[in-house]
């Protein structure tokens, strides 16, 4: 199958069963046959089709436990921790990929999380939600209050996000660290974005290694 083909059967799944299309290019990055950890996942969905799909050692840290009560009824391998607590205790090197989906700006110390996928992994896959697109901006510039848009429905005392990062931002902590940025994806709704991302994109996705 062609690789337009193969990005075409995951947003169909996508739309069809999670509404997410960071999931539909996170399935399309990862590689068959290899041992993926995916941080914070949830109810499993994502696990569950790349090990039918991808055939992969799927495993997966949630917090919730009723939510990982529900991934491991659907076959998946899932730690119930704190994904910051469960990070320090995994050996180096034991994932091909580590996954955290839109997540990172809910983490207390973004950059040690990230530098301790990169010492479990030897990829990290990273999508977040682009703080930097022209609704918040906007938002932010005509209530003079905490943005507030469909992407980021919260009000900022029950928000789950405690760090507002951007396609710049990231871009330059993984220049600071050194990370290599193998590839960068951007996303409006399911449409893959090109021109200006940083004022377009609604969600970033990035695979990085050291």
């Amino acid at each position: 199958m062609r690789h337009g083909g193969k990005l075409a059967v995951a947003q169909t799944f996508v739309r069809e069963l999670l509404g997410r299309s960071d999931y539909a290019i996170i399935g399309e990055l990862i590689e068959p046959n290899t041992r993926v950890l995916d941080l914070g996942c949830g109810e499993g969905e994502l696990l569950a089709w790349l090990a039918a799909n991808k055939h992969v050692d799927a495993r997966g840290v949630e917090i919730s436990g009723p939510k990982a009560q529900q991934a491991i009824a659907r076959g998946v391998s899932v730690f119930h921790s704190d994904l910051e607590e469960a990070l320090r205790d995994l050996p180096d090197q034991a994932f091909d990929y580590v996954i955290l989906s839109q997540t990172l700006q809910e983490t207390r110390a973004p950059l040690k999380v990230l530098q301790d996928m990169l010492r479990v992994g030897r990829r990290a896959i990273v999508a977040f939600p682009n703080f930097g697109h022209w609704r918040v901006r906007l938002a932010h510039l005509w209530t003079g209050r905490a943005p507030k848009t469909k992407l980021f429905p919260y009000d900022w005392y029950n928000s789950p996000n405690i760090h507002f990062l951007t396609v710049h931002d990231f871009e330059a902590m993984a220049l600071a660290e050194r990370w290599t940025v193998e590839r960068r994806i951007f996303l409006e709704g399911a449409r893959t974005v090109k021109l200006r991302p940083n004022l377009r994109a609604e969600v970033a996705v990035f695979l990085v290694r050291k």
